[in-house]
Order: C-alpha cells, then sequence, then structure tokens
C-alpha cells in the first residue's frame, strides 16, 4: 500500500504499474480508492540515487485516462467458473520545495528524509516514523495532497510519475504500509502489481494474452505502457510481509 500523513478509514483495491524508462530510470502508476475524515497526504518512498536533485522526478497527469487499471485488468480475462476479487493548517515552510498540480492532485518530490521539513504538515508522517524504517534513509520520497471524500469513499484517478533509480536492474513496487504512524510486520493486502520487462517474465506472475496495444488506449498513457509488448500481473489479496516488492 502506501504511506499516509494522517488517518485513513479505508485504504482498498490498489493497483501499481512499474515500467522501465529511458536513462535508468522507471515510470509508476499507483491507483486505489480509500477514505478518510480529513484531507491527507500519501508518500510513496522511491528508491532514488543519492543526493537526486529536487527535479528529479517527472509528474504526470493520467486524470484524462481514469480507465487505465480498468483497462490493464482486461489484459486478464476473468475465468467464466470465477468472479472478481474484489486540523489547522501551517502556511509553507522557509526554503519550501516545489509543489506541483498533477490532475486532481498537488504533488511534490521530497529527495530526503531531512527535506520533509521543507513540507507543510499535512505533507509529513509523525514524528519519529521513518527511524523505524531505515531502510528509507536514502530514498527519495513522492507526495501527494488527496482531498477528504465528500461522500463514503473515494475512488482516484491514477496518480503517475518517472524517477531515477539507484539499482537500474530492478522495478520498484512501494507496498509498505504505513497507517496513523504505525508500521507492523504483517499487513492486509488489497494489491493488483502490473508491469512491463524487456527481459525474462518474472516467476509466477500472469502473462496478459496479447500485447498491451490491444487493450490498453496506449496513446493516451503518455510513453508509461509499451504498446507492443505484453503485460504481467501478480495479484496480492490477504496478509503479507509488510514490505516493498522488487521485480
Amino acid at each position: 500500500m502506501c504511506c499516509f500523513s494522517g488517518k485513513v478509514d479505508v485504504v482498498a483495491d490498489t493497483n501499481i504499474f512499474a515500467r522501465a524508462a529511458k536513462d535508468h530510470r522507471q515510470f509508476l502508476v499507483y491507483g486505489m480508492s480509500f477514505k478518510s475524515g480529513a484531507d491527507v497526504a500519501m508518500i510513496l518512498p522511491i528508491p532514488t540515487p543519492k543526493a537526486s536533485a529536487e527535479d528529479a522526478v517527472q509528474f504526470i497527469s493520467l486524470k484524462k485516462y481514469d480507465a487505465f487499471f480498468a483497462d490493464l485488468h482486461g489484459g486478464f480475462p476473468v475465468p467464466k467458473d470465477k468472479g472478481p476479487n474484489r486540523g489547522k493548517k501551517d502556511g509553507p515552510p522557509p526554503n519550501a520545495l516545489v509543489v506541483v498540480e498533477v490532475g486532481d492532485f498537488v504533488a511534490s518530490f521530497v529527495p530526503t528524509v531531512k527535506d520533509f521539513d521543507r513540507l507543510d504538515k499535512q505533507f509529513r508522517l509523525p514524528e519519529g516514523v521513518w527511524e523505524k524504517l531505515p531502510q528509507y534513509k536514502e530514498f527519495g520520497f513522492a507526495v501527494f495532497k488527496l482531498k477528504k471524500p465528500e461522500k463514503g469513499q473515494s475512488k482516484v484517478h491514477p496518480m503517475a510519475f518517472e524517477f531515477p533509480r539507484a539499482d537500474k536492474k530492478v522495478l520498484f513496487f512501494p507496498t509498505v504500509h504505513i497507517h496513523d504512524g504505525k508500521v507492523s510486520e504483517k499487513a492486509g493486502f488489497d494489491h493488483a502489481l502490473f508491469c512491463q520487462v524487456s527481459g525474462d517474465a518474472p516467476l509466477k506472475w500472469e502473462e496478459s494474452e496479447a500485447l498491451a496495444d490491444t487493450f490498453v488506449k496506449v496513446k493516451q498513457t503518455e510513453g508509461i505502457v509499451d504498446g507492443n509488448a505484453h503485460v504481467y500481473r501478480k495479484q496480492m489479496r490477504g496478509t503479507f510481509e509488510n514490505k516493498d516488492v522488487l521485480v
């Protein structure tokens, strides 16, 4: 799942897509539905190279392609005998990081943990959380502000960006759970992970029946999806070790 700066009541139907981009970079698309009583920020740790520039992450708007993940699932038909699984705000701090509009969101790239002090408090996790997660000491962070749903649970349009990878051989899926500042060894997952790879297919992942351009509107993905390649899917529903997924 992801990390939230405040309390969320429900997070479900999480979908993540990853593909290598040029110059040792990676595309990442994240979608979900959530329920919260307040505005919160979603924080995605990403393994960027040390000392990455503040403009190292390129945010991509998929507001006009809300059906991105629905179309990806369409490449994996469901067998006929089975159904689908389905406060007060402070002003910006001095030397604030750039916040950009990306579709229905505002977003920022935070180069290091210490740079969170350069964002409004609503974008941050509670004090001491990152000390419990030393594996993210050298990571950067993509941060998206989510508005409180007007009624009930809200499904947001996909959040997409491209970032430089610290390890050019690995596709990274941010699946660690941090809710209300708490980190547990195991967590409940309701995830579908998708990827496209140039080499061997990842083990134990489903392969789409056809090339991506037969079930995805490739032009609307802004270069994220390769229409001439198959898509692979891994569904994680249930309780798993609370960690990120690498391919």
